[in-house]
């Protein structure tokens, strides 16, 4: 594994012919969530099991918390935590956060430089992410000049309706990994039924993968995952 700076973003590049992103091999972008450190996602890559040609980046968030360890993309209300923990119906769905033109700028940059530098093009690029970081991947797709190859979206939700909804049809044909869990304390499953509904409607070629857990990855979702990849990666 190497980690360079791209644009404004420090990325961990492994996978590929030297372990270190070398090769030509597919690229499979994955943004982590909030609160995480910005090596989050990286022991996925061994975990899929997938061809060893396959390389990985692992984006930082910009904004480093308060508690000196975990990122985030923008920063939260920590109100709706609480609210959720009270067992409050909590819609984001018109949430939109300041920064996220910024970091949408940030993505695009970033992409751009991976397949410079990679050799990866971007129309042949997964781009994806947990949580905050599926959000982020979303906002990208919905407003790339190139279209990434396919789409993953590890226990997303609907935010920024009134930015996405309209540009949903930049979706149509794009295979979307979608996956969430039945009883996720901090991202309502229903909203995740919405964003489904939502991109089905854009003419998404989408796949939902429900399980009974939380919020979190459990082997049910690597599987899906791994099998996905093999199944756009080109």
């Amino acid at each position: 594994m190497r980690t360079e700076q791209v644009g404004d973003l420090r990325v961990r590049v492994t996978g590929g012919a030297d372990g270190r992103g070398g090769g030509d091999g597919p690229l499979v972008v994955l943004l982590h969530g909030y609160g995480a450190p910005g090596d989050d996602l990286v022991a996925l890559a061994p975990m899929l099991g997938l061809p060893a040609r396959v390389r990985y980046a692992f984006p930082e968030a910009p904004l480093l918390l308060d508690d000196g360890y975990g990122r985030a993309w923008w920063p939260l209300d920590l109100e709706l935590f609480e609210r959720r923990a009270r067992g409050e119906r909590v819609d984001r769905s018109d949430d939109l956060p300041p920064a996220l033109p910024a970091v949408r700028t940030q993505v695009a940059a970033l992409l751009e430089g991976l397949e410079a530098r990679l050799g990866a093009p971007r129309e042949r690029m997964i781009l994806g992410g947990f949580s905050q970081g599926s959000m982020v991947a979303l906002d990208a797709v919905l407003h790339a000049e190139v279209r990434p190859r396919a789409l993953v979206l590890l226990s997303s939700t609907l935010i920024a309706r009134s930015v996405w909804e309209p540009r949903l049809s930049h979706c149509a044909g794009l295979p979307v990994l979608q996956t969430h869990g039945s009883r996720d304390p901090l991202l309502d499953y229903r909203d995740a039924e919405r964003l489904r509904d939502l991109l089905k409607q854009g003419g998404a070629d989408l796949t939902f993968v429900s399980f009974p857990g939380g919020h979190e990855l459990p082997p049910l979702v690597l599987a899906s995952l791994a099998r996905f990849i093999s199944t756009h990666a080109t």
